[in-house]
């Protein structure tokens, strides 16, 4: 929860993760920050192993690209963490929801403009599942599982023509807390 507890950070995780290595220089346009600045976030993301430096795409030995390590995790519920720690991750969520509303908001305003095979594949599903909480943790690593082999952090085993695609799953129960055996 460090690691993204500010928006930069957001920021630039999501902007190394969908553009592949890029400089502290370079992140600190997307962030809107100083490069002195966009370094600091850097290493503390780095702290927390979601970012990563990318000597080997470095031009020069004067540049020090970061990289994305990994652009999806889980946010799990623990019902004997602190008060505190519950409040941060609710703060996280809500930050991370509502980039993602944004998100979807920009392209249902403009969801006529895209091309017609992007059209019928993107969208939305809604659904309920009946299950015990061991298989709905099943369910949520079998999608992880499923969705991992597309994620492509590096932009040269990504095919031509792939595009990114926001993903969010949500597991909420359609039921009260007293109605839990």
């Amino acid at each position: 929860m460090r690691a993204l507890a500010h928006q930069a950070r957001i920021a630039i995780w999501s902007h190394l993760g969908l553009h592949g290595p890029a400089t502290a220089t370079e992140c600190a346009e997307v962030a809107g920050l100083s490069p002195s600045a966009c370094s600091y976030h850097l290493r503390t993301l780095a702290r927390y192993g979601f970012v990563e430096e990318d000597l080997a795409s470095a031009a020069d030995g004067r540049e020090r690209p970061w990289r994305a390590r990994m652009l999806y995790f889980t946010m799990e519920a623990d019902p004997g963490q602190p008060a505190a720690t519950g409040v941060a991750s609710r703060f996280l969520v809500e930050n991370l929801r509502a980039a993602a509303e944004e998100n979807r908001a920009r392209y249902i305003n403009r969801q006529s403009e895209y091309p017609a095979d992007w059209q019928a594949a993107l969208g939305e599903n809604f659904s309920v599942a009946h299950v015990t909480p061991d298989e709905l943790y099943q369910l949520r690593e079998r999608l992880i599982e499923v969705m991992a082999p597309y994620v492509r952090l590096d932009p040269e085993e990504r095919p031509p023509g792939v595009l990114p695609v926001r993903i969010l799953l949500d597991f909420f129960p359609w039921f009260g807390p007293e109605e839990a055996p």
